[in-house]
């Protein structure tokens, strides 16, 4: 992978989730726009934006990235910040408890530094107002001391960029969100963009791998590159423990059925909610909570993880009255298909 710019990349805060190391994911972050795979619209959007600043000479206007985890909300910021040879500094929404930690990050970026934060709709809401002026303004008001004491000092700061990424827009308070200039969605991928992906990991991490086992990874990803590129580590670590060291049809799914990943991409949290909705509650609808009890999982868990991908892929319903299983979803854990009347009573 090629070198950052002249200013490269600083880490701000490590509070990014991920199961891969720093350095080994840092590998496999694409460098431009022009290798990362996917998102065609997201990267045109944002390769228009860059390209007019640069020849204005002016900081990126302020970019909200939206999307379930590991499709690439931080990849893109990174690319931006190459692309506009400026700092990316990262920091996540729960690490900015107070005003101060927010005035000590922003006083310490420079002329057209990227601001990335991640899961911001996580920052405090007192803490958030301090966001408004900053990103309209380029500066900040802070109290100092107490009661009779107090007093307010401004703070100016350098003209910077604020990329936010989340996975729950909706979360976001109207005035922030009406900040951003650019609002985007990030979706998830189609199996021939994670293949591309997955060949191009395998280049990385020097294994060989045929299309048909590249093939059997990407389908079983979840339409998630951060995803494919875990499954595509424990593949490897398989096929060189017992197979010939490449990537095989045969070698990707004993590796995937050792993992208890079907062909549709459901593990065996998926099939449990999709069991427990099927058997002992008919197939729904059935509330948030008690699904969660039902399953042993969390229900912020259920909602941010699992949900999204079994909604997108047509094996679940949310309906006002709670989750109810698709024909899909049924057919997807092995089940016989409810009865016709239930159907007809079920979705309607």
């Amino acid at each position: 992978m090629d070198e950052p710019s002249e200013k490269g990349v600083d880490f701000f805060s490590a509070a990014l989730n991920t199961s891969l190391s720093s350095q080994t994911e840092s590998a496999l972050r694409p460098p431009s726009f022009k290798e990362f795979v996917g998102q065609e619209k997201t990267v045109e959007r944002l390769k228009i934006m860059a390209g007019a600043s640069k020849k204005r000479g002016e900081a990126l206007n302020h970019i909200l990235l939206s999307g379930p985890p590991g499709l690439g909300k931080t990849s893109l910021s990174f690319i931006l910040g190459m692309e506009m040879e400026c700092t990316v500094r990262i920091t996540s929404g729960p690490v900015i408890e107070k005003a101060g930690d927010l005035a000590g990050m922003l006083t310490s970026l420079e002329e057209g530094d990227i601001l990335f934060i991640d899961e911001i709709h996580r920052i405090p809401k007192a803490v958030e107002e301090y966001l408004y002026s900053a990103m309209e303004d380029y500066r900040i008001d802070i109290m100092i001391d107490q009661g009779p004491n107090a007093r307010s000092v401004r703070l100016n700061i350098p003209r910077f960029t604020l990329v936010g990424a989340t996975t729950r827009s909706g979360l976001l308070t109207a005035p922030l969100r009406s900040r951003f200039t650019l609002q985007t969605r990030l979706d998830y991928y189609s199996p021939e963009d994670l293949l591309q992906i997955v060949k191009r990991t395998c280049g990385i991490l020097e294994i060989e791998v045929e299309d048909a086992g590249g093939i059997e990874i990407a389908r079983r990803s979840r339409g998630t590159p951060r995803i494919a590129n875990n499954l595509v580590h424990f593949i490897r670590d398989y096929a060189q423990e017992r197979g010939d060291g490449s990537i095989t049809r045969k070698t990707a799914r004993e590796g995937l059925e050792m993992l208890e990943i079907d062909q549709n991409g459901l593990d065996e949290m998926d099939k449990r909610i999709l069991r427990s909705i099927a058997g002992p509650h008919k197939g729904g609808p059935v509330g948030l909570n008690t699904l969660a009890v039902a399953v042993g999982e969390e229900s912020d868990t259920l909602e941010e993880v699992h949900e999204p991908f079994l909604i997108q892929s047509g094996f679940l319903q949310r309906t006002p009255q709670g989750r109810v299983i698709s024909a899909k979803g049924i057919e997807a854990i092995g089940f016989k298909s409810l009865a016709e009347e239930d159907q007809k009573e079920l979705f309607e």
